[in-house]
């Protein structure tokens, strides 16, 4: 089986394999049409993936399982850890615990205590530090160093990406008609894994990427 090691290497094929290796804990997310969105932008029609009826109620389950289960046993024995605001931080907790493997968030001190409560209980070690995610992002890479933790990043990891690709996978499949995709934008996980897939399987189909303009997280 091909392994991809770094973006470059990543094809439709990995996208199709995720879907097969997540398919037990990641839902099929419906597709649905909103006529309201439709009317306000002058559309012939608009649908919504709702993404937030998936498991840990977003779409980042998809690559945190991607990522997670392609593990070695003996990688899958070591634990796995992460950083997080909230939902990436949910999806390793949630897939590791299904799965049976020991984890790590580390989240600062921001995160609303509900975030961390819920997190906790779905058997994840969460560890509060600094006064942002760049501190916690520093605790996290001190802990995986200390104890030997295999990471699963939110978005720079090409399984990651290829998870978040099945996305793109489910709106062709249930519509095949759709010209333009609107993606939301922060790390650029999601972004760049449906733009793969959507691309592969359409080519003339258009990708855009969308970030709110008070804080934009890419130029």
């Amino acid at each position: 089986m091909n392994v991809p090691t770094r973006y470059s290497d990543l094809h439709l094929d990995d996208v199709f394999t995720a879907a097969r290796r997540i398919a037990g804990l990641v839902r099929h997310t419906p597709l649905i049409e909103s006529p309201t969105l439709a009317e306000q932008i002058g559309a012939q029609a608009v649908l919504c993936k709702l993404e937030s009826l998936q498991n840990t109620g977003a779409f980042k389950v998809r690559g945190a399982s991607n990522r997670i289960l392609s593990l070695s046993a003996e990688d899958r024995r070591r634990g796995v850890i992460t950083f997080s605001t909230g939902n990436h931080g949910k999806a390793v907790a949630f897939v590791a615990g299904q799965s049976g493997i020991p984890a790590v968030v580390c989240v600062s001190e921001h995160v609303p205590t509900y975030r961390i409560e819920l997190i906790r209980s779905l058997g994840a070690e969460v560890v509060v530090h600094g006064d942002s995610q760049d501190e916690a992002e520093e605790k996290y890479f001190q802990i995986m160093a200390e104890r030997n933790l295999v990471p699963v990043v939110p978005f720079d990891d090409p399984y990651v990406v290829a998870g978040q690709g099945t996305i793109a996978l489910e709106m062709l499949a249930d519509d095949p008609d759709l010209d333009t995709l609107l993606v939301p934008l922060s790390g650029g996980g999601l972004l760049a894994g449906v733009a793969l897939a959507a691309k592969l399987i359409k080519p003339d189909i258009r990708v855009i990427g969308v970030s709110i303009s008070r804080s934009p997280a890419m130029l």
